[in-house]
């Protein structure tokens, strides 16, 4: 699995991909984002999370520096023992929810995802 970005043709890179760029074009390419670290541009922490999220959840809008341009991401932390500025990697997390606890059959939809581990 990838954290999979979209590049356009002018430069930029959005995450997660979208058909259409934010200058109207369709994507030229993608960026794995999971070979690079990020800094941490906020975080927090909820206490109260719908059904099948950890708790305490911890959470963080980090920015990649690919190539000179910045993608901003948000996801779960693997640690609450963070800072605004910390380096984060992406870590592959086999079930980011319990699939136990949803309405919907936990065999129509994949788990999986990235959290972001201090460096």
């Amino acid at each position: 699995m990838t954290m999979e970005a979209y590049r356009y043709e002018d430069g930029s890179i959005t995450y997660p991909g979208h058909p259409v760029g934010p200058d109207g074009s369709e994507p030229v390419g993608t960026v794995d984002l999971s070979e690079y670290t990020a800094e941490v541009i906020t975080w927090t922490t909820s206490h109260a999370t719908p059904p099948g999220v950890r708790e305490p959840n911890h959470l963080a809008v980090v920015e990649f520096d690919v190539e000179g341009t910045p993608v901003r991401a948000i996801g779960q932390l693997t640690t609450g023992d963070v800072e605004t500025g910390d380096e984060v990697r992406p870590v592959h997390c086999e079930e980011l929810r319990d699939p136990g606890a949803g309405i919907r059959a936990a065999e129509s939809q994949a788990w999986d995802g990235y959290r972001f581990e201090p460096v």
